[in-house]
């Protein structure tokens, strides 16, 4: 039984339609052949637009003056909207990038952009490299059998991301532990509860960590992103503790928890597609590309949403004061105006304009670094890779905002 355009519209809202591929694509190409600028009322929601094409997806992220980030930054249910306003208005909520609009986010953005520009990755990559080479030498000694996500891709990019803020491998995982929560709270498996108060308890113990991280660094300043953060100041004034562990949480949370959805669903793609896992080891040169292509497949960042701050006109459908509409990155990037056979896994995929990390003034601070780490991890394991099949059935987070797989069994020959 196909699906009705209603029904397609309120799968966005659905996290157990994020663990199911095909049954998120078939309402995704549903929408964007025939409703690509979709009102949707679904339970336990405030409504929303759905914005599912490619160029219309572009356009919103351009005009950040028209379609803000505030008061409604990513799709929660309405029980926990109202939550995040009364935080907000107290100002003790989370506060990060995602959250903000110019010129709070210009500013607040620059504290930590000099630590993700070329000079910096060029000095991180030999640490990227030395962990990748940790992790797939811990798949070498599992016995040729392992959960690729438990064991291994989970574990290489938080290892990379608090290394670049300096916390102690001690703490690593308390962190995996906290962003698994925070990111999962649709997962039954991953999360700590499911009411907004026990949201709000990850996020405090969040901050309380942070704020000793920040008092740390302000008496004694290292020489890393920590220090960058703790010791930043705004019109020759600190940021107020709730920016200064909000800033932290994004950087921590969002610099791994992405780059290790995109390393296992880019693993499990090769898998899948045996002759491109051929062609890539036979054209190592193909590997820039490879990554691009296994980010676009993944697209681990669902959406994001804007509200309209004045009546504006999108593909033909006026869009109110005051709306908010999510930005559907997956279905973006399988837009076949755009990417030729778009469900086709190409490692030469060129060119690949996916909008996985964004665009405009909100792109991915970290995308250079996710590369990076995605394209060490494969350089360092693809010429010690024998053969690799899947061991068990794959399955994926439910969400409707940051995820991908949570297990990812596999069996394969390694060299040591």
């Amino acid at each position: 039984m196909s699906l009705t355009l209603d029904e397609a519209g309120r799968t966005l809202a659905d996290p157990d339609a994020y663990r199911d591929d095909a049954r998120l694509h078939e309402a995704l190409a549903l929408l964007r052949r025939e409703s690509p600028v979709h009102w949707i009322e679904a339970d336990g929601y405030n409504p929303f637009w759905a914005v599912t094409r490619h160029a219309d997806v572009m356009e919103i992220e351009r005009e950040h003056t028209r379609f803000l980030n505030a008061p409604r930054p990513v799709l929660a249910t309405a029980a926990q909207d109202a939550v995040n306003k009364a935080r907000m208005e107290q100002g003790v909520g989370l506060r990060t990038l995602v959250h903000m609009d110019d010129p709070d986010h210009r500013v607040i953005r620059a504290i930590g952009a000099d630590w993700f520009r070329p000079r910096a990755m060029r000095a991180l990559e030999p640490r990227v490299r030395e962990l990748a080479k940790r992790y797939v030498d811990r798949m070498a000694g599992l016995g040729g059998e392992c959960d690729f996500v438990q064991q291994v891709a989970v574990h290489y990019p938080l290892y990379v991301i608090l290394s670049l803020l300096g916390l102690p491998e001690a703490d690593f995982g308390r962190m995996l532990k906290l962003t698994q929560e925070l990111f999962g709270g649709a997962d039954t498996e991953r999360r700590r509860g499911s009411t907004p108060e026990e949201m709000i308890e990850i996020l405090m113990e969040f901050f309380a960590y942070f704020q000793g991280v920040t008092a740390a660094r302000r008496e004694h300043p290292t020489d890393d992103l920590a220090s960058a953060i703790a010791n930043a100041t705004i019109d020759g004034e600190p940021l107020n503790d709730f920016d200064t562990a909000s800033y932290y949480t994004i950087v921590a949370t969002a610099g791994h928890d992405t780059t290790s959805s995109t390393i296992s669903g880019g693993l499990q793609a090769l898998i899948d597609h045996p002759a491109q896992l051929d062609r890539l080891r036979a054209e190592p040169a193909l590997m820039p590309p490879a990554v691009d292509e296994m980010i676009r497949w993944v697209t681990p960042v669902k959406q994001f949403m804007r509200t309209a701050t004045e009546d504006y006109e999108l593909n033909g459908t006026t869009i109110r004061a005051g709306e908010s509409l999510v930005l559907s990155y997956p279905s973006a990037n399988r837009d076949e105006d755009v990417f030729t056979d778009p469900f086709a896994f190409d490692v030469g995929r060129d060119p690949n304009k996916h909008l996985a990390f964004g665009f405009g003034v909100h792109y991915c601070l970290g995308a250079a670094l996710a590369r990076i780490e995605v394209r060490a991890f494969f350089e360092e394991l693809l010429p010690r890779l024998g053969e690799i099949e899947l061991a068990g059935e794959p399955e994926n987070v439910a969400t409707t905002f940051v995820g991908g797989l949570k297990r990812l069994p596999v069996r394969y020959t390694l060299k040591s």
